[in-house]
């Protein structure tokens, strides 16, 4: 550019746009407002990072559903126990997208995980 001139509206505007997107991409931008959601373990999260969620998620929440007896404890699997866990955290926490993102490890999902006799919150 010149030194007067100056750039177009439409430029402008798709800078914006652009700027808009990245800071909305990966967020639950589009849900309806009350609409419920749900924090779930991605299934590629690996073990490691699973199981550093899991401690991170119950030294903030009560785990015990997830305990040995507990409505949630089956499958007896890292992933599910991550998983429950990583919820309530996010439940509790206020439901807010930032609540679960677990190191990018987690999703926000709108179809309820509830199983048999494991409640999610």
């Amino acid at each position: 550019m010149r030194g007067g001139d100056r750039p177009s509206a439409s430029l402008l505007l798709f800078s914006l746009g652009l700027v808009l997107l990245y800071f909305t991409s990966g967020s639950t931008v589009g849900l309806v407002e009350g609409q419920k959601t749900w924090c779930i373990a991605k299934p590629s999260a690996s073990n490691e990072i699973l199981a550093q969620n899991l401690d991170y998620a119950c030294s903030q929440v009560s785990c015990a559903v997830i305990q040995k007896g507990g409505p949630c404890y089956y499958p007896d699997s890292l992933v599910s126990r991550a998983a429950v866990a990583m919820n309530l955290y996010y439940a509790y926490s206020g439901r807010h997208p930032w609540n679960c993102y677990f190191n990018n490890s987690a999703l926000v999902v709108q179809s309820d995980p509830t199983y048999g006799s494991c409640t999610y919150y």
